[in-house]
């Protein structure tokens, strides 16, 4: 997996590309960290590029959603068709995460 990172403003953007899994969590768990170390509590992450997500990669997300909303900041998620989406959904967590289409969309939502 690669994971880039940069700030845009207010908020922090993440790309990641390749599975996120277990072998794989750990290193998006280290840009996230790094990132919320140093940036606002708000959080764009990119998962269009990401083909596949078992449980542990689920778990990274969840828990930084719990730890932006704990610094009263706000993340959203960027997914594509695939896999992303109907995981979400499978297991309700739709209800929780923002979600948008786009980097421009999660700009959009972030900078309102």
């Amino acid at each position: 997996m690669m994971v880039r990172s940069w700030a845009d403003g207010r908020f922090a953007l993440l790309q990641a590309v390749g599975d996120l899994d277990l072998t794989t969590a750990p290193r998006l768990r280290a840009e996230i960290d790094a990132v919320l170390a140093t940036e606002e509590p708000h959080l764009a992450i990119d998962l269009t590029e990401v083909p596949f997500c078992d449980s542990v990669g689920l778990g990274v997300l969840v828990s930084t959603l719990t730890r932006v909303r704990e610094q009263h900041g706000r993340m959203v998620l960027v997914v594509g068709g695939g896999m992303i989406p109907h995981l979400l959904t499978i297991t309700n967590l739709d209800r929780h995460f923002e979600v948008t289409g786009s980097i421009d969309e999660a700009r959009q939502e972030l900078a309102a």
